[in-house]
């Protein structure tokens, strides 16, 4: 039998060797050791005061509000469309301004002025002096007067002329248009045409809004309205063109029959 397993069966603990370290049981028992004087320490040299409760402060409370309250105000419709007591008008309309009538007291004792009887009407009587009146005749039946009626006097025009009205008239005509004399026996009327303008100028349409009562005026009007060139612009523009037709005598025919 080996003698090193004899030893182990007998229940002999190995010897502990010097480099291994403390063992289990030393540490546990320091451990213990260093904890009891922890305890003992705090025991000791600890102070025992009484745990006094803390301040409530900051708590939210809950009120119920009357109808004094601001946010009871709030609930109104009409406080912000009709004057209100407590808005930001409410310091000019509610406080009437007064004015102090000024003070008219007379403090002085009144100082009367002196009255020479001497020089009373003496004035009047430098002033009659000085002065003299003109005669004035009685004339119990004057001269009627004579006003003439002032009639105004009107030329008429010598020669056709073209009036441009509307939003048309802010745009510069760049052509130049040359309306002829019409033989008729009588004054025609103006000529109105209305004219729709492109934005490059270009008359895109001519309608006929008052007629001159000669048809050949009214043929010439729509013409010469197609004619007329206008400066660019950036849209449409409406506008009148008003022709002032003169008009000159018609030729005389001869009826009579040739001999």
């Amino acid at each position: 039998m080996n003698p090193a397993s004899a030893e182990t069966s007998s229940g002999l603990a190995e010897p502990e060797l010097p480099g291994e370290g403390w063992s289990r049981s030393r540490w546990i028992f320091l451990i213990a050791f260093v904890l009891a004087a922890h305890v003992a320490f705090i025991f000791i040299f600890g102070t025992k005061k009484q745990i006094a409760p803390r301040a409530v402060t900051n708590v939210p409370q809950l009120q119920l509000a009357d109808d004094a309250s601001e946010l009871i105000a709030l609930d109104d419709p009409t406080l912000f469309a009709l004057p209100h007591a407590n808005d930001f008008a409410s310091a000019v309309w509610l406080r009437t301004p007064t004015n102090e009538p000024p003070s008219f007291g007379w403090t002085e004792a009144p100082r009367w002025l002196k009255l020479d009887a001497e020089k009373l009407g003496a004035a009047f009587n430098e002033f009659m002096q000085t002065n003299r009146f003109a005669e004035f005749q009685l004339d119990f039946k004057p001269e009627p007067r004579l006003a003439e009626p002032v009639l105004p006097v009107e030329f008429a025009p010598q020669n056709s002329t073209l009036q441009i009205s509307g939003d048309l008239a802010q745009r510069r005509l760049l052509n130049q248009i040359n309306l002829p004399s019409l033989p008729h026996n009588d004054v025609l009327p103006p000529g109105k045409v209305q004219a729709l303008v492109d934005a490059a100028g270009n008359v895109v349409s001519v309608v006929l809004l008052e007629a001159s009562g000669l048809e050949l005026a009214d043929t010439n009007a729509l013409a010469f309205a197609r004619t007329a060139r206008f400066a660019p612009a950036a849209q449409l523009t409406f506008g009148e063109l008003i022709f002032n037709w003169h008009t000159v005598p018609a030729a005389a025919t001869n009826t009579n029959a040739n001999p």
